[in-house]
């Protein structure tokens, strides 16, 4: 190329980070607690790995955690659960006592 046709090529700076750190480059298993209205909260599960059962997992989670939850398909996310109230940490330690996920592999957000 010339120099003037590299001129006419957008060049975006963050596109080696983007693969970098797209959710399904990693493993990594990210719990979110998301902030709805008043003091109402919702933790969401994503990057859990298609050969456990989402439903069979949300089943556990709604029983032993006394929540409600729902499982929302997303077109670059997969498949990410949802539960009611700031679960995280319970939802960190039933992973790795049930050895789904390794403490290093999860990834807690939030406030």
């Amino acid at each position: 190329m010339t120099s003037v046709e590299e001129l006419n090529v957008p060049f975006d700076p963050f596109a080696d980070v983007e693969e970098e750190n797209s959710p399904k480059a990693t493993n990594h298993l990210h719990l979110r607690i998301q902030q709805r209205n008043g003091r109402k909260t919702l933790t969401t599960l994503q990057g859990l790995p298609t050969e456990y059962d989402h439903k069979k997992i949300l089943k556990v989670f709604k029983k032993t955690l006394a929540c409600n939850g729902t499982i929302v398909d997303d077109d670059e996310l997969g498949e990410v659960l949802q539960l009611s109230g700031d679960q995280r940490m319970k939802i960190a330690e039933f992973l790795v006592k049930e050895g789904i996920a390794k403490k290093s592999a999860i990834k807690i957000h939030g406030f």
